[in-house]
């Protein structure tokens, strides 16, 4: 089956697996993919990745983090730039995701990078997702 976009595909697996309060969940593995679960592992929404090689183009599979309760840490996750309508945005235009308590993804010429590690390189890209 062809994906058109990964991104959205990654974030719904996740959404998906995080209400029905799955431990973990497999995802078929991208650069871009890494990148974003690593942004995740370091602001504290996942407890871990890892990629393991099928043959083909791998699989990264993600250990969901929940607090006491099996209450899912991510509230929230939102697709911005789509295939069809493309968001980029300056470093003075940077979105704030929920006045700061959220996260925006930005794909940067410096790599992929949270918008605070944006601002702080001042560099502006394409605006990915919002997590919170």
């Amino acid at each position: 089956m062809q994906i058109t976009d990964t991104i959205a595909d990654l974030l719904t697996r996740i959404r998906n697996a995080n209400s029905a309060k799955h431990d973990t969940v497999q995802i078929p593995a991208s650069n871009m993919k890494k990148a974003i679960c690593q942004i995740l592992v370091d602001e504290g929404y996942i407890k871990s990745f890892s990629v393991e090689e099928d043959g083909k183009q791998g699989v990264i599979t993600v250990t969901l983090k929940y607090l006491e309760g099996k209450q899912p840490v991510i509230q929230g996750l939102r697709r911005v730039s789509k295939p069809g309508l493309r968001i980029y945005s300056s470093v003075e235009d940077m979105p704030k995701v929920m006045k700061g308590l959220g996260i925006a993804i930005i794909s940067t010429s410096k790599g992929v990078m949270t918008d605070r590690e944006a601002r702080k390189q001042n560099v502006g890209g394409e605006v990915l997702a919002f997590i919170w």
